[in-house]
Order: structure tokens, then C-alpha cells, then sequence
């Protein structure tokens, strides 16, 4: 693409693989190569956020229409000509190719600052899983102190889920599928309590706890029970893209004036308060980090749900252009 005098060019350390919080591989996140950091080498004439050697992230977006109302309101992620790191056309035409590969050159406007005392492997991830849990909690009120919060799924988005709400002040419910990630909950990410959503028991004794939910599954699965946990006016947050329409029966949303809602990334201004919130609170991923040549193995292991959370690949080492 044209290299414009507003772009910085950066030299590349890490991009990312990643499965959703089903346990199932997901090929949109696998495949789309955004969460990018590294550092500074070059900067166009007119660049003033950054110089030669900053640390720097890429998320999911690298331009916008900088005019439409979403816009004026630093929600870039809503903008309707958001231009996405991948798989579509750039101000010049050129298609985005997101992030595998040695070098990104991008609009300065799309890129965030990364503080010295977060670890470029383990902030790459929070670009866009780190965000896309951050910006509900935060939109949606669910980042008070003492307000009881339910996460649903403890994948790469969840358990950043529960990290952030956490570090906010909430008292953390952990909800899924399988007991067997009852320990990992409560002891190294330390929520405060975790319930299998299976258990009928446990869902009974449960039923109007919580202020709201941030339900980070992407595979299908019933809406109602979740309802049903949510105090009168709670807030029920969809992240995950399921490959069906939800069924949702509408009485249990009338009844006690309950909320639906759902939310997408975030804005550059918020995605910059995330990671400086980050820094703040040390909130880093959990990451295995792999050689490039160790894609398709990490592709097998991904089919197996064998990653806690996410597949960080180092790129700016074992990645060289060609002779």
C-alpha cells in the first residue's frame, strides 16, 4: 500500500492464534492475523503520537471514515467504512493482510501505545480479546465495585474476562460447561465463585444473584438459564458469534425489566485506556508463545482445545524474509 505521511512503520515481534472459549478452533480468529505489536522503525513526516523505538499494538482496525458520527465519538469500531487489519480494501485500494509478516506499516491513528512494564508477548492478545471484554464492562455499568458480575466460558476472552472485571472490583462468577475448570477459576485467576451451568442444582440455587453477564461462548447454547440468573434490571452481554440465531423467549427479559445487549471490540481512545488500565493492574494474558514454523501443530492442537488461552507467535525471530 501507499505509505502515507501520517503512517508509521513498524518492525513486527508478535502476532497471534487463538480458539474461542468453547474449546472448538475458530478459523476468523485463527486466520484474520490482527493483535500486532512491536516496535518503531520508521515514522512518516507528519507522525506526532509515536517515534522511532516505541513499543506499539494493532488491534482488529487500521482505518475509518473519520466523519461519521461514530467516529466524531471515538467509536472507530462502529464506523460503517471501518477498515478492518485484514481481508479488506485500504484508502489506496490495496487489500490489508493483517499481521504475518516482518513489518506493518499503519496510520499512526490506529496504533496504541504499549507501557514498559507490560511484556510485548502477552499484551498482543488484549488488542482485541482484551478490549472486546473491557469496553462492555465498561459501557454497560459492570465496573463498579461490589456489583456481582457472571462470566460465561473461560477461553481467551473469558478468563481476560475475569481478569479485568477483577481488577475493577466486582465479585467474579465464573459459568461453564465443564467442572473440571473450576480450580483454574478460583485459584489462579482468582474468581470468587464458579458454577456448572449443566448442574441444575447449582443454576436453581443461583437464580437472581447477579447484576450482569458477559457471555463470551461463540458455540450455541441456551440464552434462558443465564436469564434467569440476573437480578431485576441485569444485563446479559453476548460476545461470541454463534453459527445460528439464538432462540430467546421474550417474557424473561419483560420480567424484571431485564437487558439484551451485545458489543464489538472498541474504539482507539478506549482500546488506549484498556491497555494502560492493563498496565495499572498488571492484567496480562495467559500465552503459550510459538515459532512460526509451529503453526500447523499449534492448527492440531487448537481442533484438541490443547491451549490456555492463547497461541502468541513470534514473528520478529523466526520469521525472515526470503533471500
Amino acid at each position: 500500500m501507499t505509505r502515507l505521511p501520517e503512517e508509521v512503520h513498524s518492525n513486527k515481534a508478535f502476532g497471534w492464534a487463538a480458539k474461542d472459549s468453547s474449546g472448538v478452533l475458530s478459523p476468523f480468529n485463527f486466520f484474520t492475523r490482527h493483535e500486532i505489536v512491536g516496535e518503531v522503525t520508521e515514522i512518516g513526516c507528519k507522525v506526532q503520537k509515536f517515534k522511532v523505538g516505541d513499543r506499539v499494538g494493532v488491534g482488529c482496525m487500521v482505518g475509518s471514515c473519520h466523519s461519521c458520527d461514530n467516529c466524531m465519538n471515538n467509536l472507530e469500531n462502529y464506523c460503517p467504512k471501518m477498515i478492518f487489519t485484514y481481508g479488506t480494501k485500504y484508502y489506496d485500494g490495496a487489500v490489508t493482510h493483517g499481521g504475518y509478516s516482518n513489518i506493518m506499516v499503519v496510520n499512526e491513528h490506529f496504533a496504541v501505545s504499549i507501557p514498559e512494564n507490560l511484556p510485548l508477548d502477552a499484551t498482543a492478545p488484549l488488542l482485541c480479546a482484551g478490549i472486546t471484554v473491557y469496553s462492555p464492562l465498561r459501557f454497560y455499568g459492570l465496573d463498579k465495585p461490589g456489583l456481582r458480575v457472571g462470566v460465561v466460558g473461560l477461553g481467551g476472552l473469558g478468563h481476560l474476562a475475569v481478569k479485568f472485571a477483577k481488577a475493577m472490583g466486582t465479585n467474579v462468577t465464573v459459568i461453564s460447561t465443564s467442572p473440571s475448570k473450576q480450580k483454574e477459576a478460583l485459584e489462579n485467576l482468582g474468581a470468587d465463585s464458579f458454577l456448572v451451568s449443566r448442574d441444575q442444582d447449582q443454576l436453581q440455587a443461583a437464580i437472581g444473584t447477579l447484576d450482569g453477564i458477559i457471555d463470551t461462548v461463540s458455540a450455541q447454547h441456551p440464552l434462558l438459564p443465564l436469564l434467569g440468573l440476573l437480578k431485576s434490571h441485569g444485563k446479559l452481554v453476548i460476545l461470541g458469534i454463534p453459527g445460528k440465531p439464538f432462540e430467546l423467549q421474550v417474557f424473561p427479559l419483560i420480567q424484571g425489566r431485564k437487558l439484551l445487549g451485545g458489543s464489538m471490540i472498541g474504539g482507539m481512545k478506549e482500546t488506549q485506556e484498556m491497555i494502560d488500565f492493563a498496565a495499572e493492574h498488571n492484567i496480562k494474558t495467559d500465552i503459550e508463545v510459538i515459532a512460526m514454523d509451529y503453526v500447523n501443530t499449534a492448527m492440531d492442537r487448537l481442533l484438541k482445545g490443547d491451549v490456555k488461552y492463547r497461541f502468541v507467535i513470534d514473528i520478529g525471530n523466526t520469521l525472515r524474509p526470503s533471500s
